[in-house]
């Protein structure tokens, strides 16, 4: 069969098609990589090894991506009878496992794919760290002592040290999309609703949660979602139709974009992290030499400083709702003792805030949703372009910090949440390298419904500068 390390999942399911290599040795050599390579990195929190070999072995769906492997993030994807913990140290503790597939899950499983493990997060999801007390930090293959972004940071630093092709990833806040950035990797955020979250959720964090998938190629990226996408029965909306499957727009002409660029934080006090405006700018260039009309412009509405307080309101009722799902669950309520410090906090106050308090937060986000969409709509632009992390890679502990970690997430984060809320697609590509030899990504956001232009605007960029051969130094 020879070396898969770095074979995408596209090569690796053609090997399977073409009788170059069966599921069990692909799976096989998908788990030597997590057995050697993941005590450095602690990616993945939970083996699956034997089921997964069984299942290799077995009678796999003839599906797109029969026999590849592929890692679940121990948050939403619930795999039937594997853990489910949620990076949360009474999960781990209670031994909690999983009674069902989720609804995507299920369609990961009709594509081909064969379920290796799952990976680290911080807990519940609700940082941009991978740093959980109850499994450890996760480390960055490019340098070990750095984060690899959250919270699917153990899906992200898997894809790029070569464990596996593709994981699986979602974002609330930016966690698809910061993992991507500071590992090096393609990480599509979609549209709201473009991927059930049956039978569990129906919208999470005022429809700003949406689960996708971490890759090292744009076609692997486009393809995943088309094996996950589309809606179930009682979904409460669906995401807009897309014309054609994505992976049909890999290598399409986009054409010339209206491109705008915003180098810098809106929120006052904020600084611009210089090597991210930098590369912004490279970027831009870039696309000026593609044909693509550039400018510096962003929505006006990007600014509005009272963003981040509605947002707060919005997680924070969402977690004090979570932690007394959890009770229920488990029998008994959850306490303080249960969680780390920062979630409490965010509970505590989502028990403060009152149903009318709630409906006017998102009310407001609402209108905020209308204001940006103009920009897109009757400004004209296709495409807007940002850092996606307000600085590179931080060391491990940095973010986390019981004192400043924070406010230091707070400086970090000031261009993805957004997106969340308006439902946006945006995509971060590994289109820069920091001083110290980190990863720095790139956003890249269009408007609702269009991942379409951006999986072809990815594609065309990963022609123009391609990523393929650039690996981190701990790897498979």
């Amino acid at each position: 069969m020879g070396d898969s390390t770095w074979l995408d999942a596209h090569e690796q399911a053609e090997l399977v098609r073409s009788g170059q290599a069966s599921p069990s040795e692909l799976v096989d050599a998908a788990i030597d990589r997590i057995e050697r390579v993941n005590p450095q990195l602690n990616a993945v929190i939970h083996e699956r090894f034997d089921k997964a070999r069984a299942e290799a072995a077995g009678d796999l769906p003839d599906g797109p991506f029969r026999g590849v492997p592929l890692l679940l993030k121990d948050l939403g994807a619930m795999s039937e009878g594997d853990p489910y913990h949620c990076g949360a140290k009474f999960l781990k503790e209670l031994g909690y496992t999983a009674d069902h597939d989720s609804s995507y899950v299920t369609r990961f499983r009709q594509a081909g794919f064969v379920i290796v493990g799952r990976t680290n997060v911080p807990e519940f999801g609700s940082t941009v760290t991978t740093e959980p007390l109850a499994y450890g930090a996760c480390h960055n293959p490019w340098n070990l002592d750095y984060s690899t972004g959250g919270s699917s940071g153990g899906s992200g630093a898997a894809v790029a040290s070569g464990l596996t092709a593709i994981a699986h990833g979602n974002d609330g806040g930016g966690s698809i999309r910061i993992p991507a950035c500071q590992n090096g990797i393609v990480g599509l955020k979609p549209t709201r609703a473009r991927v059930s979250q049956a039978p569990d959720v129906g919208e999470a964090w005022m429809g700003g949660t949406i689960d996708g998938v971490l890759t090292r190629s744009v076609r692997d990226t486009a393809a995943g979602l088309d094996c996950i996408a589309g809606g179930e029965p009682g979904d409460p909306y669906p995401a807009p139709p897309l014309e054609r499957p994505l992976a049909q727009e890999v290598g399409v002409d986009p054409g010339s974009l209206r491109i705008g660029l915003l180098d810098h934080p809106l929120m006052p006090g904020i600084e611009a992290n210089a090597e991210c405006a930098a590369a912004v700018h490279a970027t831009g260039k870039l696309l000026e030499s593609l044909g693509h009309k550039v400018e510096v412009s962003h929505p006006e509405a990007f600014g509005d400083g009272e963003f981040q307080g509605q947002f707060v309101n919005i997680v924070s009722v969402a977690s004090a709702t979570d932690l007394d799902a959890w009770g229920r669950k488990i029998g008994r309520p959850v306490t303080a003792d249960d969680v780390e410090p920062g979630n409490w906090l965010f509970a505590e106050i989502g028990r403060s805030i009152t149903a009318p308090m709630y409906v006017t937060s998102v009310e407001w986000m609402h209108q905020y949703q209308r204001r940006m969409a103009a920009w897109w709509a009757t400004d004209g632009f296709d495409i807007l372009v940002t850092p996606v992390l307000n600085g590179p890679p931080p060391a491990l502990g940095y973010l986390s910090d019981p004192e400043e970690g924070l406010n230091r997430v707070i400086s970090y984060l000031q261009y993805t949440a957004q997106f969340n809320i308006t439902g946006q697609p945006g995509i971060s590509l590994p289109l820069a390298t920091s001083e110290n030899g980190l990863p720095i990504g790139i956003q890249f956001v269009g408007d609702y419904g269009r991942e379409d232009v951006l999986i072809r605007l990815a594609s065309q960029l990963e022609q123009a500068q391609p990523w393929a051969d650039k690996h981190p130094s701990v790897h498979g």
